[in-house]
């Protein structure tokens, strides 16, 4: 008589998805969609336009033609859209009913939150990448069109740094109201409105102004880094101080209600 005896069964585990992955399935997220895609491709137009009306309206002053006043001029409708991108990848998995999804092929949600994260800020740098390629291209026609000094080739760290910092600032802003409170709309008008108020408050209340303002209203503390020359210790402070109030509490307690929220 022959017996059968059960082949061992080997037990398989799939191995965990790699952090790299989720981050360009996530950068693939951010221009996958018509919004996404328009708002990317907006950022483009617009730099465009910046350069050409800089080349424009500055032509009777060519010493302020340069790189660092090409690239300084990009960053700041750049800055508007791109928290507005990073709201957009957060806030989608909710609106659009993806999250369930998502969560299923990555049940540890902190790394999906990471990618996220890191797919935000490589479009911030790429961000500053891009208006480095058009300024030095506009620098470059001004040089030819205008002559000396126009096309300058001022550019420094501090130039750099600033721009990185405002990029970033402004993309985290976003980021934490985003998760805080898991809806496009009402993310978008907490980036817009908030720090507006306090800048309106600023206005009105001249004590809270030279004091706490200083220190708390974004538009002040951002001020120092939208120039070439490099921010004081002091400025670095309030900036630091500001990032802990509308970045540092919104990003926190939005992650704890992303890791704790039922999926539906």
């Amino acid at each position: 008589m022959t017996t059968l005896t059960p082949q061992n069964t080997v037990e398989r585990r799939s191995a965990p998805i790699p952090l790299s992955r989720l981050v360009r399935v996530e950068l693939r997220k951010l221009v996958d969609t018509r919004a996404g895609f328009w708002l990317v491709a907006s950022m483009g137009v617009i730099s465009l336009v910046v350069a050409v009306v800089m080349l424009i309206a500055r032509r009777n002053s060519p010493e302020k033609l340069d790189l660092s006043g090409f690239v300084t001029v990009m960053n700041m409708p750049t800055s508007v859209i791109l928290p507005i991108l990073a709201i957009m990848l957060v806030t989608a998995e909710w609106s659009q009913r993806t999250a369930l999804a998502t969560f299923t092929m990555e049940p540890r949600r902190e790394r999906v939150v990471l990618a996220k994260l890191g797919a935000s800020l490589i479009a911030a740098i790429g961000a500053v990448v891009f208006a480095l390629v058009i300024g030095a291209l506009a620098n470059v026609l001004a040089g030819v069109v205008y002559g000396a000094p126009a096309g300058a080739w001022n550019f420094s760290g501090a130039d750099l740094v600033n721009s990185l910092t405002i990029q970033v600032f402004g993309l985290l802003v976003g980021f934490g109201f985003a998760a805080l409170i898991l809806n496009t709309p009402g993310a978008v008008v907490a980036y817009f409105a908030l720090p507006s108020a306090m800048g309106i408050v600023a206005g009105v209340v001249p004590w809270f102004r030279d004091h706490l303002g200083r220190w708390i209203d974004t538009t002040s503390t951002n001020q120092p880094f939208q120039t070439g020359d490099w921010a004081s210790g002091i400025e670095w402070a309030r900036l630091a101080v500001s990032a802990m109030i509308w970045i540092g509490i919104p990003l926190a307690l939005g992650i704890i209600r992303i890791l704790r929220s039922e999926i539906k």
